[in-house]
């Protein structure tokens, strides 16, 4: 009878196991190349604690976007996806991703998300996207030099004002050194560090809900002007004119620039690969004072009638997690949870603070055509930037973009 009783639960027992391995379930998804130092080991970290699973597939950067409209269309879309989060508002307008606000909504922790992220994973107010990666723009100079030319090496510039004097007591060091560094003919890298120069002053290139274009904003006309002024003065190295972004982040770190905007990713490569430069992080500021910062990284989507939503969520309740927003943050995100950023940030170089302090504060500017009109190198915004800085008519390309912009954003509403 022991005997009978012990097979009896060992059966139960298997069927148990058997009814627990029969329902753990997997979900694809998808990332960018750009996410390939963070979400192999979030996943991994998953996948151990979990019985769901994800199986995740790592697209190039520039292929995403096409590769994920082409595979909804034809019924082969992953279950979701980490996406650049300036593209969830066009993929929601065009009936691709599940909605998510309920579910969204209910989390304990919602009304601490990146608001950022939050806005632009929201279509017509209902939620189908929410962030996952996270960056943001900031401002760093070269302790060093600021040393050398007599500056106060632990104090960064606070104002446009404060840039140019800066930049000028650098530049004032001679041979190759100069005082500042942007890419002049890269719109990616300028909406990233150049509009929250003009945001933190008070002025828009965007109306709030991306219906109006507002690029003769006169806060532009001034931020333009006022690298026009540095330029004309000698404080930018010759080379920026014709910066596509390539040296985005390689004319800082070779050592012989005073200021440069940045983004937050920079502190990791610095750290790894030019540990011998001293370096300050602070805000992009406004012209008389104040700061913004432009909130990027990844929404996570999942794709309309995914029947694996229920892993995806599990997927990123983990990630919401401290143990899951410290692991992302140690790989180079910036956390998406304000409540526990700071402790998820504790072990890291202090640098990363600042730099989600930005993030938490930043913005993002929303458009259900932001390729069109920002990403594009033939849009109207990246065209507006390859002649604004060193051209000779900047009323003339700004009104043309303007022009341009709305035309397009008014041709997508109809």
């Amino acid at each position: 009878m022991k005997h009978f009783k012990g097979l009896v639960a060992a059966g139960a027992a298997l069927m148990s196991m058997t009814a627990l391995a029969s329902a753990a379930e997997t979900a694809n998804i998808w990332v960018r190349a750009d996410g390939s130092n963070f979400m192999p080991q979030i996943v991994e970290a998953f996948n151990k604690s979990h019985e769901n699973q994800i199986k995740l597939d790592i697209i190039p950067n520039a292929e995403l976007v096409q590769k994920y409209a082409t595979s909804v269309a034809g019924g082969t879309a992953p279950d979701g996806l980490s996406l650049d989060l300036i593209y969830t508002p066009a993929f929601a307008a065009a009936g691709q991703l599940e909605d998510i606000t309920d579910w969204a909504k209910g989390l304990p922790y919602f009304k601490d998300l990146s608001p950022a992220h939050v806005k632009t994973g929201t279509y017509k107010d209902r939620i189908y996207g929410l962030p996952f990666s996270a960056d943001s723009s900031v401002l760093i100079w070269n302790k060093d030099l600021f040393k050398k030319a007599g500056l106060d090496p632990d104090k960064g510039p606070t104002n446009w004002a404060e840039i140019e004097a800066d930049a000028e007591k650098v530049n004032g060091l001679g041979g190759d050194i100069k005082g500042f560094y942007f890419s002049g003919a890269c719109g990616g890298c300028n909406i990233f560090t150049f509009t929250p120069l003009v945001w933190a002053s008070g002025g828009e290139i965007l109306s709030e809900d991306g219906s109006k274009a507002t690029l003769t904003d006169p806060k532009l006309r001034e931020a333009i002007d006022f690298y026009r002024g540095m330029i004309a003065k000698g404080l930018v190295p010759e080379g920026a004119q014709t910066d596509n972004g390539s040296n985005f982040f390689a004319a800082f770190a070779a050592g012989n620039i005073g200021i440069a905007p940045s983004g937050a990713f920079a502190i990791g490569a610095l750290n790894t690969q030019y540990k011998d430069l001293d370096y300050g992080v602070t805000f992009l500021p406004g012209k008389d004072g104040g700061w913004s910062s432009f909130a990027g990284g990844d929404n996570f989507v999942f794709t309309k009638g995914t029947q694996k939503a229920k892993v995806l969520q599990e997927f990123l309740d983990f990630a919401y997690s401290l143990e899951g927003q410290t692991l992302l943050a140690s790989r180079g995100s910036l956390p998406v949870r304000n409540d526990i950023a700071k402790e998820a940030l504790k072990d890291l170089d202090p640098r990363y603070q600042i730099a989600a302090e930005a993030m938490a504060k930043g913005k993002t500017p929303y458009s259900v055509v932001f390729n069109d009109i920002i990403n594009s190198a033939n849009g109207p915004w990246a065209q507006m930037i390859s002649e604004v800085f060193y051209g000779d008519d900047v009323d003339g390309a700004i009104a043309n973009a303007q022009e341009t912009m709305q035309g397009i954003i008014d041709g997508a509403g109809k």
